[in-house]
């Protein structure tokens, strides 16, 4: 299983477009039925889908399976007796599969028979999207809902946040322990470590400075540089995450500890961390259907 896509609505989604493409550093895959497709590098027909609306929400966060993730899926979801809806997708690539609502209003979309694209050769741009984080009133209990209904699992738990993945990369999700629900960051995967930098670069021309970073994760040792896009987003600049095996021992808060006021491996203070806050809350969910029976 991956992690392929966000669906954002909100309003002016062109100009949220436009900065994804002409300063963040994405391609344009295309303009269909009020949303706009923006890609990377990768063979993922698109990494975010702004569709124009009159308030900002999450539409759903999708993940590309195999036929038989998707069957084992829908039986432990039927079980579970969380919400879910079949799904035709009618975004760019297509495919069909379900829709599962987490109790706190997450919409996770999980797909097969999805079309892929000819990856682009092009350094500066992001390869895929690394992980798509989440604010959580109760971070634990959603990590053990997603451990047993997703079959995902937990690698790490720190002061601030639960990581979860769901193949052997450390985490393609993760929980804040924040008190409310809504979107937390969108991260996007570069090149490599100078790719990052150029990208801070290029939004330093755009005389847009990071809200933390450039720094380096502890959980899943990513190089990192946070941003507040201006249409309300907290978006990252980000290595690949760590591969761990199988058994790899999840770690405790009490394992993840840095001198004090310090947050990352490379000594960040948290009061750089503050800048991100003010974005924390911009992008809730939205429950837009009833729950239905598993075709």
């Amino acid at each position: 299983m991956k992690l392929r896509s966000i669906e954002m609505v909100l309003p002016e989604a062109d100009k949220a477009a436009d900065f994804l493409v002409n300063v963040w550093g994405t391609k344009l895959a295309a303009v269909q039925n009020n949303t706009h497709y923006i890609r990377g590098s990768g063979t993922f027909p698109y990494l975010v889908a702004l569709e124009e609306g009159d308030s900002k929400y999450v539409r759903s966060v999708t993940f590309v399976c195999e036929s038989d993730e998707l069957t084992s899926l829908k039986e432990r979801v039927a079980q579970s007796g969380f919400p879910c809806r079949p799904e035709a997708c009618t975004d760019l690539g297509g495919g069909e599969g379900i829709v599962v609502e987490l109790p706190e209003g997450e919409l996770l979309r999980f797909l097969v028979n999805a079309e892929e694209v000819d990856a682009l050769d092009d350094d500066d741009l992001p390869v895929k999207l690394t992980h798509v984080v989440f604010n959580a009133t109760d971070a634990e209990r959603t990590a053990d809902i997603v451990e047993e209904v997703l079959n995902f699992r937990v690698s790490d738990r720190t002061k601030g946040m639960v990581f979860v993945r769901c193949n052997d990369s450390h985490h393609s999700t993760a929980f804040a322990r924040a008190g409310f629900s809504s979107l937390n960051h969108i991260a996007f995967e570069m090149q490599d470590m100078d790719a990052v930098m150029r990208g801070v670069g290029r939004l330093r021309d755009d005389k847009r400075t990071p809200a933390w970073g450039p720094g380096r994760h502890g959980p899943g040792d990513n190089v990192f540089a946070y941003y507040i896009a201006p249409f309300g987003a907290v978006v990252e600049f980000s290595t690949a995450v760590e591969k761990v095996p199988e058994d790899y021992k999840v770690g405790a808060p009490e394992d993840w500890t840095w001198p004090e006021n310090r947050i990352d491996q490379w000594g960040m203070s948290d009061k750089d961390f503050a800048g991100l806050k003010v974005a924390e809350e911009t992008f809730r969910f939205h429950r837009t259907w009833q729950p239905s029976p598993l075709n």
